[in-house]
C-alpha cells in the first residue's frame, strides 16, 4: 500500500464518508490504481433506496482521478479538478452494494496541459469489470 485512508482524505477535498477510496496500491506519471471497500456501507453517501448503483462507480473514479493529479502535482503547482463530461461509459452491472470484493478503481491519463485533462477509468471487482470510460477533467489554480 503506498497510502491509506487518512493520506487519501488529506489529498481530495471529500471528508467523511464522502472520502470513498481506502488505499492506492500503485501509481505513477499516468495512472492509478485504488481500492475501495465503502460500497458494502449502509451509510455510503451515494446509495439511494438502500442501493449503491453501479453508475457511481463514476465518483469512485473521478476520486481517483484527483487524487492522482494531487500526487503528480509539482511542489507550489496545486491545481483544483471538476469533473466536465464523461463519455463512453459502460456498466456492465446494476449495483455495487452487492458485491463482496473490494473495488479495483483505476484511471489513466490520456493527454492533457496545464488547464484539462482526460482519462480513461476502469472499476472492477475480482475478475469482474463493472464500469469502464472516459472523463475530460478542467484544471484551475488553487486560490491560498
Amino acid at each position: 500500500m503506498i497510502a491509506g485512508r487518512k493520506q487519501i482524505a488529506a489529498l481530495i477535498p471529500h471528508a467523511d464518508k464522502m472520502c470513498l477510496l481506502d488505499e492506492v496500491v500503485a501509481w505513477d506519471a499516468e495512472h492509478i490504481r485504488c481500492v475501495a471497500r465503502s460500497h458494502r456501507d449502509a451509510d455510503n453517501p451515494m446509495r439511494s433506496g438502500g442501493e449503491l448503483a453501479a453508475v457511481c462507480g463514476i465518483e469512485y473514479a473521478a476520486q481517483a482521478m484527483a487524487l492522482h493529479g494531487r500526487l503528480s502535482a509539482q511542489a507550489g503547482k496545486s491545481k483544483s479538478g471538476y469533473l466536465a463530461s464523461v463519455r463512453d461509459v459502460v456498466c456492465h452491472a446494476a449495483r455495487l452494494d452487492e458485491l463482496s470484493d473490494e473495488l479495483v478503481i483505476e484511471t489513466r491519463r490520456l493527454m492533457g496541459d496545464d488547464g484539462r485533462a482526460v482519462y480513461e477509468f476502469s472499476v472492477a471487482a475480482g475478475r469482474r469489470l463493472l464500469l469502464q470510460g472516459r472523463a475530460a477533467v478542467l484544471l484551475e489554480e488553487r486560490q491560498g
